[in-house]
């Protein structure tokens, strides 16, 4: 197959949510059309059995973490000249990281392009039998950090709840919260545990019980685990039992307001 080869710049390409035959047509040919490819590994994950097809799908490929992205000047300097794939599981412009560097793009005048790829936070969404209008603003629970724990996402999500919306929780994929390591995704016992750290802190610090008085355990939640991968698993209940779920590597969580009949129908369908 012929291979067309893309002008120089920058090209950021969504790759999809885990399993690469959700990558487009689009982004495989302009993928294997750049003189380099390199795929960002810090603010998604792809599967290990999916990044070993990865070179067969694009062509040769080299890992990218935080730093080199978030100070880009060695690959703007490769962009300059060339055409560089930045390859960024799910959809690239979901991600502060990725609008920040078109920033950096316009500003050194390099050639900046995007090809979207199917979103894991829209298809969570859609396989969570809510209804997507009433859907709040979306957290990431991030992993403690030393004695620091912030309390901020938990305020969000009682914003949301109070407001009747629901919540879409993204679990934090670096506990050491540099960028530098592989990715190690937060698992559902510890994302209860560190709601459950979280609302014991605003209580101490606030002294505010009664929005939160229900315990953590009981609070309902829909877990979705390794989306639009043949392993992908949702399942519906209380976080206590979501807490004992140990299948899967990537997992989203949402926490429901009031349910409308349909909502809580389609909850139960997916009871664990």
């Amino acid at each position: 197959m012929a291979v067309d080869e893309m002008p120089p710049g920058l090209w950021l390409i969504g790759i999809g949510p885990g399993d690469l035959e959700h990558m487009t047509e689009k982004a495989r040919r302009v993928a294997r059309g750049c003189n380099k490819r390199y795929l960002e590994g810090y603010t998604a994950l792809l599967p290990p059995g999916q990044e070993d097809l990865l070179e067969g799908v694009v062509g040769p490929w080299n890992r990218i973490m935080r730093p080199e992205v978030e100070e880009p000047k060695d690959l703007l300097l490769e962009a300059k000249n060339s055409a560089v794939a930045l390859l960024v599981v799910g959809d690239p412009m979901q991600a502060t990281t990725h609008i920040d560097l078109e920033a950096h793009c316009i500003e050194q005048d390099v050639s900046f392009e995007v090809v979207p790829g199917m979103s894991a936070t829209t298809l969570a969404v859609s396989l969570s039998g809510l209804q997507s209008y009433r859907f709040g603003r979306q957290v990431t629970l991030p992993y403690p950090y030393g004695e620091y724990l912030a309390t901020s996402p938990l305020e969000m999500i009682d914003a949301n709840y109070v407001r009747g919306l629901h919540t879409l929780v993204l679990l934090d994929l670096d506990p050491t919260g540099m960028g530098f390591d592989p990715p190690k995704p937060m698992q559902p016992g510890e994302a209860v545990s560190v709601l459950r750290a979280m609302v014991e802190k605003f209580i101490e610090e606030s002294g505010e019980k009664e929005s939160l008085e229900v315990p953590v355990d009981e609070w309902d939640g829909i877990l979705l685990s390794d989306i639009g991968t043949e392993a992908q698993r949702i399942v519906s209940g209380e976080l206590g039992e979501i807490a004992n779920v140990h299948d899967g590597l990537i997992h989203t969580l949402i926490l429901p307001s009031d349910m409308g009949p349909n909502e809580k129908e389609a909850f139960e369908r997916r009871r664990m």
